[in-house]
């Protein structure tokens, strides 16, 4: 995957956009990446489970933290 400096996609984006290959670009800022650009047409399936081993769920996430009665 291509990566480019933001001041240069900056300077470049129709160029670039013209130019998008299917697995799209990666943005940087300082050397950290930022954004990702992909084509309408890229199939996102590979997304999905993609961050599975890299996260954690602490708590109840379904829960807003906060206690409460509903009849008071």
């Amino acid at each position: 995957m291509e990566h480019v400096n933001a001041s240069k996609f900056k300077e470049q984006c129709l160029a670039l956009l013209d130019n998008l290959g299917p697995e799209g670009i990666v943005v940087t800022k300082r050397g950290q990446p930022v954004a990702r650009v992909m084509p309408v047409s890229a199939d996102c399936a590979g997304l999905i489970g993609s961050m599975k081993g890299r996260i954690a769920i602490k708590g109840d996430i379904l829960s807003t933290g906060v206690r409460w009665d509903a009849e008071s």
